[in-house]
């Protein structure tokens, strides 16, 4: 079952009109970021408590998948990376499949082997690390069966 709750779309008009699109074409429309593949991540705000979407780099592996809160290298995590450390539930639309999941973060060498399978994907997030001084957060989310 998707999060539930009052959906606030992102005030950032490109993001919240790619998941009206994605969301209203089943995942068939909207589903590239500069192309490549995405996924919409759904997160509890946080401080509002209500529910944000985000479409972000699919990065999956067996089921799970990677999500880098790299914000182009900027010096300021995301805000869903925040929402995700005060909440580990989320939901995660690819595309018509809409299923909740448990988000962790990882280091070391379990992030080494999720960063590689995401550079598969996207090959700028080496250059989003160097970019910035923090160590971007790699959230790892587990389907909830």
């Amino acid at each position: 079952m998707p999060l539930l709750g009052e959906y606030e779309p992102s005030p950032w008009e490109p993001i919240s009109d790619q998941v009206a699109l994605y969301e209203s074409s089943g995942g068939t429309e909207g589903d590239t970021l500069e192309g490549a593949p995405c996924i919409i991540l759904w997160t509890t705000g946080r401080k509002s408590g209500k529910v944000r979407k985000t479409p972000l780099i699919r990065a999956e592996s067996n089921g799970s998948y990677a999500v880098i809160a790299s914000m182009g290298g900027s010096p300021t995590a995301p805000v869903w990376s925040h929402n995700i450390d005060a909440d580990s539930l989320v939901s995660l639309q690819d595309g018509a499949e809409l299923r909740d999941y448990s988000a962790r973060k990882v280091e070391g060498q379990e992030k080494a082997d999720w960063w590689a399978i995401a550079m598969k994907v996207w090959p700028h997030f080496d250059s989003y690390q160097e970019a910035t001084t923090r160590v971007i957060p790699l959230f790892v989310l587990d389907p909830i069966t």
